[in-house]
């Protein structure tokens, strides 16, 4: 009886450092009120809240304990000077959090243990052999692929960060080797973290095959000398480490825990949070979303005044419980469900299907939420073997059809651009969505995770929702969602319209509260039913020519590759970076430039156009590189995509990716094909447009500069602009000194660099580098830049000064634009975050005005009931198809309701020019 009563008792341990650098590298530069760094507390307190709401008592999870390492040397440092010698102090912003994050630690309930000498991994081995020993499992909650090696029967692994569960099965199918074999691994491959060295040039691929022939550590030592090749020999050099290594690495299970946790029932019991304590904690640090979660009477008492750290969205209220869904399977219940929707003032509608192809998803089922924890999934096309009788599809849809088409019918979606591909799918072209979950988020955090999973745990705080894995599975085991049985397809899709209700009544209110929010928002809405219909049009290919073109490519590259072998002196694989590195840095000894992290010389992009200059070889590398990216990207894979009921490719506009507002084309990207070389110009010309039509490509005129000119004020931009000017000979007059008819074209060139290379927050070695000019030359030119131009320097410090005060920037019309690293102790990534704030305002700008232009150029040619239609959005960019009949009104009608979209302080320029394909129309 006892035994079976320790077998329900288990413990929990959490690798606390483990988890220390992590969440300080994860989240973001996050300062308190006094301006303390808390972006690793905010991390930790997030993981040991989310591990116990998992993992709670009344689940057995009586016994827990967080784990640290304690300061000084451990019995590994006798063993081996270098032990961790290669590792830097812990960063200043790091060592600050260490002792509030114990104290959190502490008052949330978990027994803290930092034991002199023993380094946390012995700790929890220990531990984890004592439990095993009384017939408890422990659950071991780390990122340390080391304490793989204590994975049995008893014990299992977790990971927070990734979801990672670690069995005995799952540490084999992860490492190739299992737990028992995982100390000969790590041996074998070595352990950067902790500097302990391997076999050289044995990674975890040779490491496996060798476990695997020879089953152990022990094994290939005895069959060292069997082994061949310079790895064999490698072995042998090592042999006589391997036992310390194996010393080093192996986690001791029996040490001496006596005055830190010699009792698990008296020393590891988790206890309730000291909430009253807690809160003062919470606001002294600016932990507002954990202070809100606390019960008012505790939350009262702490301030309230500057909680928010730099990034940190206002904190939902308790969640609500989970709610009790219907499943639809009567006309009674379907007439029901009607009534409740043509009442509500908001349905949240969600649809599940067959695929994640837009085009040709087909409904398997939708779930409707009218009120939070009040939703109902009507099953349409589930085929699994003894499946309840459904309603017939055509009957439903009919049933629900005036409701799905009345622009009256207030409509919320998550990703409703989606689902509305998929009802016109079924014949049904849905009006009436007045929100989106995932446009809120979007215009809210643009810089975070916008899934529906994501926004549930972040703004309701929950965790225990069916994840799409759960219920379908995955890998070749994966199943469709018409198997799913339709309890579990219930809950999974009630959950969703019901969660995305709840998350909408979370971030509306935050929107709708700031005007500048508010206006995004609803362009973010209307663009997505103008992306929808422009995605379902298409754009017309003619797969013809790109065959064509691929096999031109094709007859290219193998000119570049036999010159290729004349330059090296003999055949080598130019596809591989390997063979790239030993014939350009070995037998040619050219000058390394850099490394990557495994140590070999790199023969990235970067540096071959850094050899480039001074050598032949590096440039036809690069030259074959970019031609069979081009045929791989698009002359080969471009016709396969081509929609065979359409004829046409229906690319997918993702509004929610780029921090800027820019949209973002996939499944085929169209805005990545390459225009500076003559191939890439080509693909272009396979866009073409059907007989008795013409492709117009209308774009905006070096609309960055106008905006800078706009958002800068400085007098000579507006000038220049205003006049008319050619602003890149402007500038190079003002920058060498001359008038504007005397500058000559290598100088215009000059400026042109300097214009952008600015606004992009070039620095003068990246100027001195684009213009083939030494450090100090460009700094003059900078220098005379700022002298003419003295606006554009003010913004630019101020505009540092509002991203680092703020944790974002913003465009002309409101659009946030977060900047997470702008505060970071790292300087590369707190200069990259200060370079970003110059520009994003203006590209966000930018991409705010191509919007707004798709809007308005999309009603005018529905008001003036027209046939042509907009198939592409690239950038400053606007891709139509035009009957040639309305050509004169589009020339003359699309560049003007572009320009007039917003009035700024410079005036607008778009430009536009027709052919037959869409590199004729530039």
């Amino acid at each position: 009886m006892t035994q079976d009563l320790e077998a329900e008792r288990m413990l929990l341990l959490v690798d606390g450092s483990s988890y220390l650098y992590r969440a300080y590298h994860a989240m973001p530069d996050l300062r308190g009120p006094n301006g303390e760094p808390t972006g690793a507390l905010y991390g930790i307190t997030s993981m040991l809240r989310r591990l116990r709401q998992q993992y709670p008592p009344d689940k057995g999870y009586v016994h827990a304990a967080c784990v640290f390492d304690a300061k000084g040397p451990t019995f590994r440092n006798a063993l081996y000077d270098q032990y961790k010698a290669h590792r830097p102090p812990m960063p200043e912003d790091l060592a600050a959090q260490v002792e509030p994050i114990r104290e959190v630690v502490r008052l949330m309930g978990w027994p803290l243990l930092v034991v002199p000498g023993v380094e946390a991994d012995d700790v929890i081995a220990t531990l984890a052999a004592r439990a095993s020993a009384r017939g408890m499992r422990t659950l071991v909650s780390t990122g340390d692929k080391d304490l793989a090696q204590l994975v049995d029967a008893h014990v299992t692994l977790v990971n927070t960060m990734t979801n990672e569960t670690l069995d005995e099965a799952g540490v084999l199918a992860k490492f190739g080797v299992p737990p028992q074999r995982i100390v000969d691994y790590l041996c074998l491959i070595g352990d950067t973290a902790d500097n302990v060295p391997g076999v050289p040039k044995v990674g975890p691929k040779t490491a496996v095959k060798w476990l695997q022939q020879y089953g152990s550590l022990q094994g290939i030592v005895e069959h060292a000398a069997d082994i061949g090749g310079a790895v064999g020999q490698n072995l042998r050099d090592t042999v006589e480490w391997l036992p310390r290594a194996r010393d080093l690495i192996t986690v001791r299970a029996d040490c001496d825990l006596d005055g830190h946790a010699g009792d698990l029932d008296r020393d590891l019991h988790a206890a309730p949070e000291d909430q009253q304590a807690l809160a003062p904690l919470f606001g002294r640090y600016g932990l507002k979303r954990f202070l809100h979660e606390l019960p008012a009477q505790a939350a009262g008492a702490a301030p309230t005044a500057g909680l928010e750290a730099p990034g940190e969205a206002d904190p939902p209220p308790q969640p609500l419980p989970p709610g009790e869904y219907e499943t639809v399977l009567t006309l009674e219940r379907l007439q029901h469900w009607i009534g409740l929707i043509g009442q509500a003032e908001l349905t949240a509608l969600d649809t599940e299907t067959d695929s994640l192809d837009p085009m040709h998803a087909r409904l398997v089922g939708i779930s409707l939420a009218v009120r939070p924890g009040q939703a109902a999934y009507i099953p349409l096309a589930h085929a699994y073997p003894a499946c309840p009788q459904q309603l017939p599809v055509s009957q439903v849809l009919e049933l629900l059809r005036p409701w799905l088409v009345d622009p009256a019918r207030p409509k919320l979606g998550q990703n409703s651009k989606y689902d509305r591909h998929v009802l016109q799918n079924a014949g049904i072209v849905v009006q009436g969505y007045v929100h989106d979950t995932l446009l809120q988020s979007y215009v809210l955090e643009a810089h975070k995770p916008h899934a529906l999973d994501s926004l549930i745990s972040r703004h309701l705080g929950r965790s225990d929702t069916l994840s799409y894995e759960q219920v379908c599975g995955k890998g070749a085991k994966a199943i469709g969602f018409d198997q799913v049985d339709l309890e579990t397809a219930t809950r999974y899709s009630g959950e969703d319209s019901d969660l995305c209700l709840q998350v909408h009544q979370r971030l509306w209110p935050r929107i709708e509260a700031d005007e500048g929010l508010a206006r995004i928002y609803a362009l973010e809405l209307r663009v997505s039913e103008v992306l929808q219909r422009m995605e379902r049009v298409g754009v017309l290919i003619d797969a013809a020519a790109l065959r064509a073109q691929s096999g031109q490519i094709g007859a290219r590259m193998v000119e570049l590759e036999q010159r290729a072998y004349e330059l090296a002196g003999g055949p080598f694989n130019l596809g591989s970076p390997r063979q790239i590195g030993e014939v350009l840095f070995g037998r040619l000894q050219l000058p390394v430039q850099k490394k990557t992290s495994g140590g070999a010389a790199s023969t990235d992009e970067e540096v071959l156009e850094k050899l480039a200059e001074d050598y032949p070889l590096p440039r036809v590398i690069l030259d074959h590189r970019g031609l069979s990216k081009l045929r791989s990207t698009y002359t080969e894979k471009l016709p396969l995509m081509v929609d065979s009921g359409t004829g046409r490719v229906h690319t997918n506009y993702a509004q929610a990716v780029a921090v800027t507002g820019r949209l973002a084309s996939n499944d085929p990207n169209l805005q990545n094909i390459p225009v500076r070389t003559a191939e890439g110009r080509r693909i272009r010309e396979a866009f073409v447009a059907p007989p008795g039509w013409r492709i117009a490509s209308s774009d905006y005129s070096q609309i960055e500069l106008r905006i800078m000119a706009h958002l800068s004020q400085d007098e000579g931009l507006l000038r220049a602009f205003a006049a008319g000017e050619d602003i890149h000979r402007a500038t190079a007059a003002e920058i060498f000194g001359v008038l504007p008819a005397e500058v000559s074209s290598d100088q215009r060139r000059m400026a042109k660099v300097i214009n952008f290379g600015l606004i992009y927050g070039m620095s003068a070695f990246g100027l001195a580098r684009n213009l083939g000019l030494e450090r100090d030359a460009a700094q003059v030119y900078i220098g005379r830049y700022f002298a003419r131009y003295p606006g554009v320097a003010v913004y630019m410090e101020r505009t540092r000064e509002q991203a680092t005060s703020q944790g974002y920037v913003s465009t002309v019309f409101g659009r946030r634009l977060w900047l997470p690293e702008i505060n970071s102790p790292n300087g590369p990534r707190r200069a990259a975050a200060q370079r970003a704030a110059i520009n994003a305002p203006m590209q966000g700008t930018a991409a705010d005005l191509i919007k707004m232009a798709m809007i308005d150029v999309e009603q005018a040619l529905l008001r003036e009931g027209l046939r042509a239609r907009m198939v592409m959005q690239v950038h400053d960019e606007l891709v139509l198809e035009v009957p040639d009949e309305e050509l004169d009104w589009v020339r003359e009608q699309v560049p003007a309701l572009m320009a007039g979209v917003a009035q700024l302080s410079v005036p607008l320029v778009a430009e536009l020019g027709t052919g037959p394909n869409w590199e004729a129309a530039h």
